[in-house]
């Protein structure tokens, strides 16, 4: 499942209009160039990114298409344009493509331009602004919902989802435990199960974690039980237990066939055991279907165990290139966890702090600080990443490794222990600096 600022929206917004202007460029031919001349109306906008054609044969594409003759057979039905704008957003999430989130905020404009008050059209308004990293509005979204009607249960899931983005755990808890009474799912359930391991009870979010992948078998849409089935198993990883986490990644595979986020699971496990020649191909065979930050990062730590400098570098500029429009936070733990580029490592972490307080970002924020030699700041930072005692072999490294610089060595070497107790692999790179910390005595 990042977001950005106005600058960056914009380009997204452009990079989304390219890709379905080219998608359009490839029927029939346009209007008369007098008529192309014309200024489009907002709501014209919005319908041309909503009934915009895919270039893919997929489920999910065949789904946008019936709906979008459906929605040209009834214009002035709302909740068909809410239908497409899920749809968009089901789209965006298996490819990772943000530009189509653009397509499931033109839906959700037309709904609301149908039906003002329409708290389903106000969900996937909520669900765009969580993932362009709106999260304030996101929230403020949500909570209008939920004015109108306290037992929406998806809306409680998109208020927690905000929360806890922003740093509020106790509060994204108390919403989602709201959803699962109103409506136990595996969406209710593996939030709870997330929420549960950041706040340390890694048993309770297992069982939780059991409870959404027994509720996820709907036929129609196998990726959310994928997607949990990838979660439950990193909760094994965490645990150092790799065989387990392994099998968790697998089951998601046969959910669905070349599941990215399985994959990169894989490649972890196999980078745990030692062979990145391996761990590079599953690297490679996810960052083809899904170019995330932290993909490239992998794939490049991957080639380069395995000897291919040339491949590494590729990977690592592919992961600069796309941390700097789409990831920051992960460019910027990329960047300190490598030892390079420390002043714009602590940059990109430091606005990324200013629109996040969760405990990812604070950890990103803490390591950059470190590598700064800011050790008293970067203290502050971890404190609030680790305040919650989650269980996270490489945020206990961090705490470790910035107790030691600042003299506080007993503790230092206890936390840096911890974490190699925990999860002896938690990254190759983290791990073997965690190791070297603790022989200097």
């Amino acid at each position: 499942m990042q977001r950005r600022s106005l600058a960056l929206l914009l380009l997204v917004a452009s990079t989304g209009c390219r890709r379905l202007g080219t998608a359009e460029n490839s029927g029939p031919a346009g209007p008369s160039p007098t008529a192309a001349m014309a200024p489009e109306s907002a709501l014209d906008t919005a319908r041309r990114l909503a009934l915009a054609p895919t270039k893919e044969n997929a489920v999910v594409d065949r789904r946008i298409a019936a709906l979008t003759q459906l929605v040209k057979a009834h214009p002035e039905r709302a909740d068909l344009f809410v239908d497409l704008g899920r749809t968009w957003i089901r789209k965006a999430r298996e490819t990772s493509d943000p530009g189509y989130f653009l397509n499931a905020n033109a839906s959700a404009d037309l709904a609301l331009d149908l039906s003002p008050n329409d708290v389903l059209a106000l969900d996937v308004r909520a669900m765009v602004l969580l993932n362009q990293h709106e999260f304030r509005r996101a929230r403020d979204v949500a909570r209008t919902i939920l004015e109108r009607d306290p037992d929406a249960a998806f809306a409680w899931g998109t208020l927690s989802d905000a929360l806890l983005e922003l740093g509020e755990l106790e509060e994204a808890d108390r919403a989602a435990q709201r959803m699962m009474d109103l409506k136990p799912s595996l969406a209710s359930y593996s939030r709870v199960s997330y929420l549960q391991w950041l706040a340390g009870n890694t048993c309770a979010a297992t069982e939780s974690a059991r409870l959404a992948i027994d509720a996820g078998g709907d036929p129609h849409d196998a990726e959310p039980r994928a997607w949990m089935l990838v979660q439950a198993a990193m909760l094994f990883w965490h645990a150092g237990d790799y065989a387990g986490a392994d099998a968790g990644f697998r089951q998601a595979l046969e959910v669905v066939g070349e599941y990215p986020p399985a994959l990169v699971g894989r490649g972890r496990v196999a980078m745990a055991e030692g062979d990145a020649t391996r761990a590079a191909a599953f690297y490679d065979r996810a960052w083809r279907a899904s170019p995330l930050v932290e993909t490239a990062w992998l794939l490049g730590e991957a080639r380069e165990l395995a000897g291919d400098e040339d491949g590494a570098r590729r990977a690592f500029a592919l992961a600069e290139k796309e941390g700097k429009t789409s990831d920051r936070r992960t460019l910027s733990l990329m960047y300190s966890s490598r030892k390079t580029n420390a002043v714009e490592a602590l940059r990109l972490a430091e606005e990324e702090r200013a629109a996040r307080g969760d405990i990812y970002t604070e950890d990103a924020l803490a390591w950059a600080l470190y590598r700064n030699g800011r050790y008293g700041d970067a203290e502050t930072a971890i404190r609030r990443a680790r305040r919650y005692g989650t269980e996270d072999g490489r945020l206990l490294f961090h705490e470790g490794a910035i107790a030691k610089a600042l003299g506080h060595g007993e503790n230092g070497n206890k936390l840096l222990a911890a974490a190699l107790r925990l999860n002896p692999k938690f990254d190759v790179a983290g791990a073997a600096e965690a190791r070297a910390l603790l022989e200097d005595k």
